[in-house]
């Protein structure tokens, strides 16, 4: 299974006996609109509901951070997800918050991931055909592991600074990266990492929402300034974006890790050197 598969594709494989689709539909705190009533009213047949906003790590008051691999193995095994699945994922987020779930499922181990191009948008669209409800779940099992060769933490991001090993890129806005527009934290810095580029997530889609490929996915990249032969380290503000920016250079060959504190961590840590401006 490729990790980008069309609708076309996904209606042809509705029902297969190892096929699992995922909506992981995630929204900022406070926003009106509630995922999961909106995955009741509709969703794509055989669909659950993956939670991202629940699926972390409540022990620390970061946004959004790796929950353990015990929690996560438990909530993949009650939504029937187990290993040996193939698992599509999509969504109706304008964040394209499918790519925090692909990049979580690889992380603790699942291997055959892919996106649904497009997301539900798209699969609504042409018409497809949708269920509402929840469905009939059979627990499987999803051993309990994880590698965090693809994870970046505070103290990795401190030492990349120095020795610049990795290229850092960050997935916030313009305004948000130079500093020209406060971040939303409170006690939170404006700014970005010293050192890192800036690469808007939303430069990664077409105007109908899909995916960009081939050389025009690559162009993005290129001209962010990064070169994807190289060692790369995606960013944002809590690490749910990051994982689009990564997802896009995993399309294009290049496995990045991704800091998963993001600038949630790094802007509110009074011991981070922070930088203004451009890149």
């Amino acid at each position: 299974m490729d990790s980008l598969v069309t609708t076309e594709w996904l209606a042809g494989e509705l029902g297969a006996n190892d096929l699992r689709i995922v909506d992981a539909t995630y929204l900022l705190p406070g926003d009106p609109r509630d995922p999961a009533a909106e995955y009741e009213a509709a969703h794509i047949p055989g669909a659950v509901f993956m939670d991202l906003a629940e699926l972390a790590d409540t022990s620390t008051n970061l946004p959004s951070m790796l929950p353990s691999p015990e929690k996560f193995a438990s909530r993949m095994q009650s939504l029937g997800l187990g290993d040996g699945s193939r698992v599509v994922l999509y969504d109706s987020s304008p964040f394209h918050t499918a790519a925090r779930a692909w990049w979580m499922l690889r992380t603790f181990g699942a291997h055959d991931v892919a996106i649904l191009d497009g997301g539900l948008a798209k699969w609504l669209a042409e018409g497809r055909e949708t269920a509402s409800g929840k469905e009939t779940l059979r627990h499987r099992h999803f051993t309990v592991w994880a590698d965090d060769k693809g994870v970046r933490n505070l103290e990795q991001m401190k030492a990349n600074v120095e020795s610049g090993a990795e290229q850092v890129l960050d997935a916030r806005s313009a305004a948000r990266f130079t500093g020209e527009e406060p971040d939303p934290r409170p006690a939170t810095h404006a700014g970005h990492i010293p050192g890192s580029k800036n690469l808007p997530y939303g430069e990664l889609f077409n105007a109908d929402g899909t995916w960009k490929r081939g050389d025009a996915l690559k162009a993005a990249f290129e001209g962010a300034g990064i070169d994807l032969a190289k060692p790369l380290v995606t960013t944002c503000g809590s690490g749910i974006t990051a994982a689009v920016l990564a997802f896009g250079a995993h399309l294009l060959g290049n496995e990045a890790a991704l800091y998963d504190g993001s600038w949630s961590e790094w802007g509110a840590d009074r011991s981070t050197p922070k930088a203004m401006g451009p890149a």
